[in-house]
């Protein structure tokens, strides 16, 4: 087992890591055992206050910084993140639960995340329009929209900072990022990367606290300029009618609930061993985890056969262990909505073919479930189960399955799988969501968009898209006289 010591987290404002003013903490706990394993800085309004006041102060000094120098700074912090990895990860780990490889993967790709907007943003292009006068000059003008609030969540606690943090910084915002209380000490480490890499006081920041009392203040703050959030559909619904009171910029990448096609023609191993190891990526708490699968009559029983061979196969256990295959969830709530979700599939007749209950005593482990014949209307066909749950339905005609498909409000991530071009033609075009992966898991990557539609959200955490968030398009003419 990896040296498994955590540390207490404190606040990040105007590049000094400090306690609350008030000295208040809150408790960390490892879901893989119940067990305080440290505390982390509770923010009052005094402490907001004064990082508001360095997010502005350091705005006006990164804002100034050449493109060129912000990207060598930038990737002076991704080097950091990556010699740090080993480190970051076990603390990961212990606060989140996933198993370690996966931990270190997630900051491993944050660095890579880093040095991609980091070179993005000297791509930061405006253009010279040609005049309607010889006379006179016009330009469009890219520039920063100002100091950013950002509001990130537990199941991803460096991939979804890394994403805010990186657009941001590359085109020459400041951030405050507003991290889960849940899992406080992997952004701590990544934000500090930054500071290590000689970015100005305030240019970047970090609090925890009340998360209600959190965004409302820094949402309705005149120094705040950007808002973006991860998390759930009601709330981002909620921080945005917040932001929209003040005409604040916003991006949301919001629930999602995404379907998996599997049509007749596909390639049954591909789809099972696919579908099976993305599910249980992090216990199924994953924005973009599969959770809806739709399978042709003829795959439908050997598919759901080799979905629960798989699910009952997996290793359960602490995330540091290294057999460990999966991890606890992250909070006794969860365990509470996965025997929610349980109960009210087999009431509506779905066949459960393995899992469905906790597993121990110790910790919040919950065993990877599958249910076959799932009805319309269970709830796991309808509300986001965020664990490891996989609801299976069949289909006869492909129209159907795409119908389906499309039925809720949620557009985030959509999978297929088919061996025809034509088919995969008409999924593209038909399925109402931000990503589909075909014939394959997510490939989340820096260069490609990364968000939803519909109440999934709007805007995108990836791919030279996001920048423009964080940009202001102005036009300059210029009159010689």
């Amino acid at each position: 087992m990896p040296n498994a010591t955590y540390p207490n987290t404190q606040l990040l404002i105007a590049g000094e890591w400090q306690d609350a003013a008030d000295g208040r903490t809150l408790p960390v706990v490892n879901p893989a055992t119940g067990l305080e394993i440290g505390r982390v800085a509770h923010a009052g309004i005094a402490d907001l206050d004064r990082a508001l006041a360095a997010v502005a102060s350091g705005f006006a000094a990164w804002r100034d910084t050449s493109a060129f120098d912000r990207a060598k700074k930038m990737r002076r912090a991704a080097a950091l993140v990556r010699e740090r990895a080993p480190e970051i990860a076990v603390m990961l780990t212990q606060e989140q639960g996933k198993p370690l490889v996966q931990a270190k993967m997630e900051t491993l790709l944050a660095a890579d995340i880093i040095e991609w907007f980091a070179d993005e943003g000297m791509r930061v292009y405006g253009r010279i329009v040609p005049s309607r006068k010889s006379t006179v000059s016009q330009m469009v003008v890219k520039d920063p929209v100002g100091p950013v609030a950002a509001f990130t969540p537990w199941n991803f606690p460096i991939n979804q900072v890394v994403r805010k943090a990186a657009a941001a910084l590359a085109t020459g915002c400041s951030i405050l990022v507003k991290a889960a209380e849940e899992t406080p000490a992997a952004p701590a480490a990544l934000i500090r990367a930054f500071v290590d890499a000689g970015l100005p006081p305030g240019a970047v920041g970090l609090v925890y606290g009340n998360p209600d009392e959190i965004s409302r203040y820094l949402i309705a703050h005149p120094v705040i300029r950007k808002v973006t959030f991860t998390g759930s559909t009601p709330v981002g619904k909620h921080l945005a009618a917040l932001a929209g009171q003040h005409m604040k910029r916003v991006t949301m990448e919001l629930g999602g609930h995404a379907p998996v096609i599997v049509a007749e023609d596909a390639d049954l191993n591909l789809a099972v061993k696919s579908c099976a190891a993305a599910k249980f990526v992090n216990a199924g708490q994953v924005c973009i985890s599969p959770t809806r699968f739709l399978v042709h009559d003829s795959l439908a029983d050997a598919f759901a056969e080799g979905m629960a061979k798989y699910a009952s196969d997996l290793r359960l256990g602490d995330g540091l262990q290294e057999e460990t295959q999966m991890g606890p969830l992250a909070n006794p709530r969860r365990l509470e909505a996965m025997a929610a979700f349980t109960e009210d599939a087999v009431q509506c007749g779905a066949r459960l073919l393995t899992g469905g209950q906790r597993v121990g005593d110790k910790g919040n482990f919950f065993a990877p479930t599958v249910f076959a014949d799932v009805p319309l209307e269970a709830r796991i066909f309808n509300d986001e189960p965020f664990g490891p749950l996989i609801g299976i339905r069949r289909f006869s005609q492909l129209e159907e399955a795409i119908a389906e498909a499309n039925r809720l409000s949620f557009g985030l991530a959509a999978y297929a799988y088919t061996a025809s071009l034509k088919n995969a033609h008409l999924l593209a075009q038909r399925i109402e969501v931000g990503m589909l992966w075909i014939n394959q898991p997510a490939m989340p990557s820096a260069e490609m968009p990364f968000g939803g539609i519909k109440d999934s959200g709007y805007g995108s955490e990836g791919g030279p898209e996001a920048l423009e968030a964080y940009l202001n398009t102005r036009t300059v003419t210029i009159a010689n006289v």
